[in-house]
């Protein structure tokens, strides 16, 4: 089946350390098991407001003001009054979960820098911690940044409860989740993230700016950004990433290696479906240097079989080698995610990104997030491209994925309003080797 769509200058910094931070106990393991009952969705919109004030923490409405810090985070000014008088730019707010752990370690500098927004961009950095223990991370995370004299880097302050560090953030890198341990299967691990996207996406909901972007990281990632939009319905759907940028730039590395050009020359690659073994690297609308990827490379067994098989197995390779996970090249890839949307996409190009399906024109279905080809015109938003060609090899594992994220949305109904918690039917292990 062949388918064709139609056609500066250095100023002292704030530091802000929420009061629920201090308390003796995290505060996702004091909660009562009463709790967790009422955190089950609600479709209503009045409904979903009242139980969003029912489950947000007592303490959030009473931290305003207070500033516990250290160091040049304690002296304050007129951040409007000087933004006024200096000309910068608006203060962008970006939050960051799991922001001690090794991805964000290497992220947060480069958003500090002024490498992801651009080199104008004020920033304020949301960090949040899952628990008392990184918490005092946290702290030396923002000692580190601290040190670092970011021009740019106007506001850190760090924090355990969602509720708080969300507080109209502009951006949210969801990038804090549970690793697949020995023996846990997917499924299981499709419940226990779930609930920590479904937590944050109500967060979010609650408390965020009405138009926040979010880009979920921790996977599996297609459905915790599923699961995530599903409990903010007051944040527009199409805000919602699933990270398959890696995916993308591992693709290009290939394409590039196997054509003997530089990264460059690589235009027009998209990543279709799961972050996971089903994804679909598209070698059929590539392009190298201008020109489609199979007129420059003519061996067509290795585009069919070893170029997808070297993109999936890419990460585990590289542990093999190394003895650590792919932390600095995701970080990577999250700085071109957000460049690509705040950035206009060059002419003809494209991008891949996981999105909501709803609306697609490829006839993939609807309700799930999939990775599809997407541009920008720089202002955060952007549309699904429209003229590529799927011809029966891609169409065959398009639909594969397809019917992979369809089978884990089923796993998660009971988080996404659509059910009560059954039978997982996923049982095959499809997470990438490398980010287990």
């Amino acid at each position: 089946m062949a388918f064709m769509a139609p056609s500066s200058s250095s100023r002292p910094l704030q530091f802000h350390e929420h009061a629920s931070a201090r308390r003796a106990a995290p505060a996702l393991l004091r909660r009562p098991r009463s709790r967790w009952r009422r955190n089950q969705l609600v479709c209503s919109l009045e409904a979903t407001k009242q139980a969003v004030q029912e489950e947000r923490p007592a303490a959030v409405n009473g931290v305003a003001g207070r500033t516990d810090c250290y160091g040049v985070f304690c002296t304050t000014y007129d951040l409007r009054a000087d933004e006024e008088t200096k000309a910068w730019k608006k203060v962008v707010s970006v939050a960051v979960s799991g922001a001690a752990g090794m991805i964000s370690n290497h992220l947060l500098f480069k958003l500090a820098s002024g490498q992801v927004f651009g080199p104008d961009q004020p920033i304020a950095l949301k960090l949040l911690g899952s628990s008392q223990r990184s918490f005092q991370k946290l702290e030396g995370v923002a000692m580190e940044l601290e040190d670092s004299l970011y021009p740019l880097l106007r506001e850190v302050s760090i924090g355990i409860d969602p509720y708080e560090v969300f507080q109209d953030v502009e951006w949210a890198l969801l990038i804090g989740a549970k690793p697949q341990g020995p023996g846990m299967e997917r499924a299981d691990l499709l419940n226990i993230n779930g609930q920590i996207f479904a937590q944050q996406g109500k967060a979010l909901n609650a408390v965020a700016s009405r138009n926040v972007k979010v880009l979920v990281v921790g996977n599996p990632c297609n459905t915790n950004a599923l699961i995530c939009l599903k409990n903010a319905p007051e944040i527009p759907s199409k805000n919602f990433h699933a990270l398959t940028r890696l995916d993308e730039n591992r693709a290009k590395c290939q394409l590039a290696l196997k054509a003997s050009v530089f990264y460059d020359k690589i235009s027009n690659m998209t990543i279709w479906g799961n972050h996971s073994t089903t994804q679909v690297p598209d070698f059929v609308n590539a392009r190298i240097d201008g020109k489609p990827a199979r007129q420059v490379i003519r061996d067509t067994k290795w585009l069919h079989e070893e170029f997808t098989k070297t993109v999936q197995k890419r990460g585990g390779e590289l542990i093999q080698k190394r003895g650590r996970s792919s932390a600095p090249s995701t970080a990577v890839s999250i700085v071109d995610a957000i460049r690509s949307l705040v950035n206009p996409t060059p002419e003809g190009d494209w991008f891949s990104s996981g999105v909501y399906t709803n609306g697609n024109p490829y006839g993939i279905a609807e309700d799930i997030v999939f990775s599809m080809p997407c541009r920008s015109k720089g202002d955060g938003d952007y549309e699904l491209v429209t003229d590529v060609t799927i011809d029966d090899f891609l169409w065959e594992r398009i639909k594969k994925s397809e019917a992979e994220l369809l089978a884990e949305k089923r796993c998660v109904g009971h988080l996404i309003g659509e059910g009560e918690e059954e039978l997982c039917e996923v049982t095959e292990d499809t997470m990438l080797p490398g980010e287990q």
